[in-house]
Parts: C-alpha cells; sequence; structure tokens
C-alpha cells in the first residue's frame, strides 16, 4: 500500500486515537476505564517529560494505526531500550505495509535515541501479527510471566 504516512500523535488525534485504541483493546478482548484513556492521550500529547510516545499511519488524511513505544532502563547496556507496547491497524488496511511502516518508525526512533533494541510481546494466537514480525525481528526463546496485584 503507498500514500500513507507515519506521524507523531497529535492533540487534535483524540477522537480518531480513541477509536483505534478502543479496536485494538477490543481485539484483545480488553476494556479500560475512562481515566486510563485520558491519561494515556495525556502522556502521548502532553507539555511535560514523555514516558510514553504515539504514532499514527494515516491514508488520505484518515488514521488506520498506532503505535505506541516507550524508552526505559536496562541493566544490560548503558542506553535505555524501546519497548513497543502497542501495535494496532484497521483490518481493511492489514497485510497493505501500515503494521512494517510502524515498526520500523519505532526502530528509527528507536536508534535515534541511542537504543540498543526494540522488543515487544504479543499473543501466541496473533498468527497473522506474527508473520509479519517474523520478518521484522528474531522470536526469542523467553516466557513472560505475569501477576496482577
Amino acid at each position: 500500500m503507498s500514500g500513507f504516512e507515519i506521524r507523531s500523535i497529535s492533540a487534535g488525534d483524540e477522537t480518531e486515537w480513541r477509536r483505534l485504541w478502543s479496536a485494538y483493546l477490543a481485539f484483545y478482548e480488553a476494556e479500560l476505564p475512562e481515566e486510563v484513556y485520558r491519561a494515556t492521550f495525556e502522556r502521548l500529547t502532553g507539555e511535560g517529560p514523555r514516558e510514553v510516545f504515539g504514532l499514527l499511519a494515516v491514508v488520505d488524511g484518515k488514521p488506520v494505526g498506532l503505535a505506541h513505544y516507550l524508552f526505559h532502563r536496562n541493566t544490560w547496556a548503558t542506553n535505555d531500550t524501546c519497548y513497543l507496547q502497542d501495535l494496532y491497524a484497521d483490518p481493511d488496511v492489514r497485510g497493505k505495509g501500515v503494521g512494517r511502516a510502524l515498526i520500523e518508525t519505532v526502530y528509527a526512533r528507536a536508534a535515534a535515541a541511542g537504543a540498543p533494541e526494540v522488543y515487544w510481546l504479543t499473543q501466541e494466537f496473533n498468527a497473522t501479527a506474527r508473520r509479519l514480525y517474523d520478518g521484522l525481528a528474531e522470536k526469542t526463546p523467553f516466557v513472560v510471566y505475569q501477576k496482577t496485584l
């Protein structure tokens, strides 16, 4: 797919960001309270120090995909590493290069920040996304553990 741009999320993107973010959460059968939506968008677009960064893929002026990423300290390197936390493309643009372009933009921003790597997680059942990821990064042997508090 050609004719799309990748750009940073800005304050005027809230309505379309919410649409994409809600669709992403629905894919994973997750729901978040309004306060999390508000706090996340503020983190993505606020004037203060940024903890989380966001990108939009835009086709003909309409956002069709998003990526959220952050940098964090790493005990195995001196530079912060980059975690790609969320990636989503509308179903009608999947397989057309939007996800790849979002990931490659995160790679470029991470490299510019001096990060030694970019990593992310996905659910095992997400076969469509995993086909893309297999061509863009190495699958690691790590297993994730989590305890809800």
